[in-house]
């Protein structure tokens, strides 16, 4: 068996006219964020994609049924996988892939979202003069730069903060942060910079001040990481490759080889999980790029097959935008216990994370209370006293299986480096593995260099250095302006259209809906306070999306940034998909009920709504319980000791204030915890003391209730003499 540890030495930096690489909308682009990007030299001649627009995924299956013999099958839709295909069908292989979940349905939608050369990883390298971990840095730095070019509608520079706390600190961390300016040379975004402690807390006032020193500012890029893995494999699908989600391999096809007289691989059996259908896939290399699921793929070939890969779980939890500046991240170094924590804006909402422990492989990981809470703990030391840092704030969680390449015997994962293998099997399986999202590209370019070798493949060098993904061409920053003047779209969401469709957002707002508003005139939202409107239902099965949780995570990120507006927008979204997909009733019940299932255990929604049970403890001070008493007893008029919706209506009209029906159904769901369909005196006792303790926020009963009473309170009875007597 051969096996490779694959990591270059020296990145490939460009050069070529600064009109002829990036065009000048992408010179816009990069002056608009005032970055010194060295730009990646492209490819010297990229054909056309034979595909104006991706082919149906029924076309793709009838690709994959129909063709006698592929050269290249991929096997695993994250961005690996798909990094795989595109770089051999831009080669000029006949390639297919097949994924047995959605595209970026594992790891790869779940990072921390950032596109980086690894600062901790340069740190190692230098404490341990490490030369592999250095060249790892500078390889990756090097693909940052790439993908920022390719896919500037999806990734941009962000600035994140190191805050110091100790005098000593300062020039260790500035000398660390410096090297990696100096390690990404001509790839640096913007040079890091030194901030005082009154310049540091103007640009991130929600900081710890006590004891702060400074803060020191570098530069690395950040994407919407679905949505980039999504665009690798429609670009795949457009230059000529047969993709498919939801396709299972069962098992390896094997045939001998008449010179050897060994047995080699030869394709897969493949299932069709939305319809059960079975058929070959035969190609003359196959690769496996299945992440945590590696190990799974390379025992289908050799059932003795050593593990090379040691999982590891990776939480990270979503607050509210205000919990840091819109601009600016912040990195804690070195936590309580060793790790590294990312604290960063994302998508209008804050995200924290990482945690690092060993996990078991499983597709549908959990985030666990344990990782939520110690995330918070840490956010904690480094916001001010004046931000109370609640675990109603978690907005939606998640955790990502990553797959790190370890020695089987190693069980501390945080020590792992990202590095990848290439590992090729006696009966010629290809399987790519270990690295990280920033390098999906390059390990891609490895894979297939490999199998180029090995199985005697006639064709040239890779072409995807420069090689703009799907919506990069011919986006640029005003893009949404049109978007605004052409097709009456909020802009807000013209930005948002703009920013996740790139130059195909027009093709989004032509299926936009009439608002029969008078501003905005197209563009229907599917849930008020996030600008994700009905059309990108539509616009999305066009991209693959076979099911509701493919859309809620996938296409947009509703279940990555508010599970409860996730949950709320389901029933339009099945409906929506009901009519294009024809779905019947009973599909579209067993939609929601599936997607319901994920957010409940994939997206944090189980430990938000553990917070608020009816074991829950009732802390609250006698004259707090009175008061909230007298509160509930203003909607409990008939002294019940419970409240209904229509008690909940009566008072509302009394106070001039319309809710339809099931608006007012969806808030009391919320707090009636033994669903008997009413709100009992204890229930809302427990939501109050909840509520006191951070454990839960942003209740819409809690609000409701105190708003109908402040406005109760205020009305005053006219006395008879001020009415001259009345009549």
């Amino acid at each position: 068996m051969a096996f490779y540890k694959v990591v270059k030495g020296t990145a490939l930096v460009g050069g070529g006219a600064l009109a002829t690489v990036l065009g000048l909308s992408h010179f816009a682009h990069y002056r608009r964020k005032q970055v010194n990007l060295a730009y990646v030299e492209a490819a010297e001649y990229f054909a056309e994609p034979v595909n104006r627009e991706p082919p149906s995924r029924e076309a793709q299956l009838l690709t994959l049924k129909n063709t006698s013999e592929f050269d290249v099958l991929v096997i695993g839709g994250g961005a690996t996988g798909c990094g795989c295909a595109l770089d051999a069908v831009t080669r000029g292989l006949k390639t297919a892939l097949v994924e047995r979940d959605d595209f970026s349905s594992g790891t790869s939608s779940r990072s921390t979202k950032l596109i980086h050369g690894g600062v901790r990883y340069l740190q190692k390298a230098i404490m341990k003069l490490d030369i592999e971990q250095y060249r790892m840095v500078k390889e990756a730095l090097h693909e940052r730069a790439n993908l920022l070019e390719i896919a500037p509608h999806l990734s941009a520079p962000l600035p994140i903060m190191l805050p110091v706390y100790k005098w000593w600190q300062l020039p260790y961390y500035w000398a660390g942060i410096k090297l990696y300016d100096l390690v990404a040379g001509s790839n640096c975004l913007k040079s890091s910079y030194v901030l005082s402690k009154s310049r540091a807390l103007e640009h991130f006032p929600m900081l710890q001040k006590d004891r702060l020193v400074g803060a020191i500012v570098y530069y690395d890029g950040q994407h919407n990481d679905a949505r980039m893995n999504l665009a690798i494999a429609l670009t795949a699908a457009r230059y000529g490759a047969a993709t498919a989600n939801y396709m299972e391999v069962v098992s390896l096809l094997k045939k001998t080889d008449p010179e050897t007289g060994k047995e080699c691989v030869s394709g897969a059996r493949c299932k069709d999980v939305l319809t059960g259908q079975e058929f070959d896939v035969r190609a003359k290399c196959v690769i496996n790029a299945t992440g945590p699921f590696t190990d799974t793929v390379r025992k289908m070939d050799d059932k003795n097959a050593a593990a090379i890969c040691q999982p590891s779980a990776g939480v990270h939890i979503v607050m509210p935008g205000y919990y840091s500046p819109e601009s600016m991240g912040l990195l804690d170094p070195a936590t309580s216990d060793g790790r590294v924590i990312f604290f960063l804006p994302w998508q209008k909402m804050t995200i924290a994370g990482t945690t690092d422990s060993p996990t078991d492989i499983t597709h549908h990981p959990i985030p666990s209370e344990e990782d939520i809470n110690f995330i918070l703990n840490e956010v904690r030391n480094y916001l001010s006293c004046d931000v109370e840092v609640r675990r109603g704030d978690v907005l939606a969680a998640w955790s990502g299986i990553r797959p790190l390449v370890t020695d089987p015997k190693s069980a501390d994962t945080q020590s792992i480096s990202r590095n990848h293998v290439v590992d090729i099997s006696e009966s010629g399986l290809i399987t790519i593995a270990g690295g990280k999202w920033t390098t999906y590209r390059s390990m891609a370019e490895d894979t297939v260099n490999a199998a180029i070798k090995f199985h005697n493949l006639k064709v040239g060098p890779s072409r995807t250095v420069g090689l703009f993904l799907q919506g990069g061409k011919d986006w640029s920053p005003t893009l949404y302006i049109r978007l605004v003047q052409d097709y009456g779209l909020e802009s807000e969401v013209a930005q948002h259209l703009a920013a996740t469709y790139g130059d195909k957002a027009f093709e989004v707002a032509k299926m936009a809906s009439v608002t029969g508003k008078r501003w905005p005139i197209v563009g229907v939202r599917l849930v008020s306070e996030f600008p994700y409107i009905e059309a990108e239902v539509k616009y999305g099965i066009k991209e693959y999306a076979c099911t509701a949780v493919d859309m809620i995570s996938r296409r947009t990120r509703l279940a990555f940034l508010n599970v409860q507006a996730a949950e709320e927008a389901l029933p339009r979204i099945v409906e929506l998909m009901g009519r294009e997909l024809n779905w019947d009733e009973k599909k579209k019940e067993k939609e929601l009920e599936t997607a319901r299932k994920f957010l409940y255990y994939e997206m944090g929604y189980k430990s938000r709504s553990e917070q608020l049970t009816d074991r829950s403890e009732i802390s609250l001070l006698p004259s707090d319980i009175d008061r909230y008493k007298k509160r509930f007893h203003k909607f409990d008029a008939d002294q019940k000791g419970f409240i209904t919706i229509v008690d909940v209506q009566r008072v509302l009209e009394s106070i001039n204030v319309q809710m339809d029906e099931n608006t007012l159904h969806e808030i009391l769901n919320e707090v009636d915890l033994n669903k008997n369909g009413q709100v009992e005196l204890n229930e809302f006792l427990q939501l109050m003391s909840a509520i006191q303790k951070g454990r839960v926020s942003g209740s819409r009963l809690a609000i409701l209730m105190k708003t109908a009473e402040e406005n109760l309170d205020r009305r005053v009875p006219i006395p008879v003499d001020r009415s001259c007597g009345g009549l």
